[in-house]
């Protein structure tokens, strides 16, 4: 004899597929919320909301600078570029909090290798270069108030500018900054927030992974010939878009939600390329900031 079902029986039934089934909504901070019993991981947001910056160290003369670097830094030049930054940051929506100069680390202002945001944690990593060991206090102090320090054990080394965010994963550089120790124990906290991890070799003549590579919008990279092999980025970008060898500091960017992007002035052929590619464009001249070996997403940590 077959079984009838009720009226209340399907309408229960109705009420538990809804209870479980998943709908997700990009939200800030990263991840992607559900509607019913449970929050997953999801894409990167860009949407940029809060950052921290540092200002140019009174010794910034100092600074390491064997791989951009043309000439001896210039502070009042530095400075000059580094409120340049703020202000384009600040164009797009994001609450920049800026921090003091430290007089005893030149190349303070590159507050992105002290701290890498894992959804409210704060990796503090071993820095890797040993005249920059020091500089995580500072941002500890400050990123206390909001986040879950986590320090780096002995051993393991590793510098933020290795770390690009991308969509559902992070992509984490192995370079002469990070060791696979460094790496390995980054990539644990990644992945207990659900995110993915592409550890991506960077050639010795390479100083950061972000040096030659970011992710503007989702699905695409942007990367420079004669850096990284396409292979390396191919099993996980939707789009390469490829920055000409000659101008490769200009694939560092910035990249904003409705394709907006901050990019570093005077190199007209990325220029082109990117216009080309539906990119509304915002320059920074930051000669004074990569004579010192640094680029656009060295200045900052995004917190939220």
């Amino acid at each position: 004899m077959k079984k009838m079902v009720n009226n209340f029986e399907i309408t229960e039934l109705w009420k538990s597929f809804f209870l479980n089934i998943t709908f997700c909504i990009r939200i800030p901070k990263h991840y992607v919320q559900t509607v019913g019993r449970s929050t997953v991981p999801g894409a990167y947001d860009r949407s940029r909301k809060s950052a921290v910056v540092r200002s140019i160290s009174s010794n910034y003369s100092k600074a390491l600078s064997s791989y951009f670097g043309t000439k001896t830094p210039n502070q009042e030049e530095a400075i000059g570029s580094h409120n340049a930054y703020v202000t384009a940051l600040r164009a797009h929506g994001t609450e920049v909090t800026v921090l003091p100069e430290l007089s005893n680390f030149p190349d303070s202002c590159f507050v992105e290798d002290t701290a890498v945001m894992v959804d409210g944690k704060a990796i503090i990593p071993n820095m890797g270069h040993p005249t920059r060991e020091g500089e995580q206090q500072a941002v500890m102090d400050h990123m206390s108030d909001f986040a879950e320090i986590i320090r780096m054990p002995k051993g393991a080394k590793l510098d933020g500018g290795d770390i690009v965010f991308f969509d559902d994963r992070y992509l984490v550089g192995i370079s002469t900054r990070t060791n696979k120790e460094g790496a390995d124990f980054l990539s644990t906290f990644i992945k207990e927030d659900g995110y993915d991890v592409e550890f991506i070799n960077v050639p010795d003549t390479t100083l950061h992974l972000t040096t030659v590579c970011s992710s503007p919008r989702e699905g695409t990279v942007i990367a420079a010939e004669g850096h990284l092999e396409e292979s390396q980025i191919s099993r996980f970008a939707e789009e390469i878009i490829w920055i000409p060898n000659n101008e490769s500091y200009a694939s560092n960017t910035i990249g904003y939600s409705n394709d907006r992007l901050i990019v570093a002035g005077g190199f007209p052929k990325t220029k082109n390329i990117l216009q080309n590619e539906g990119f509304r464009l915002m320059s920074v001249d930051m000669e004074p900031i990569m004579q010192a070996d640094g680029s656009l997403t060295c200045l900052s940590v995004f917190t939220s």
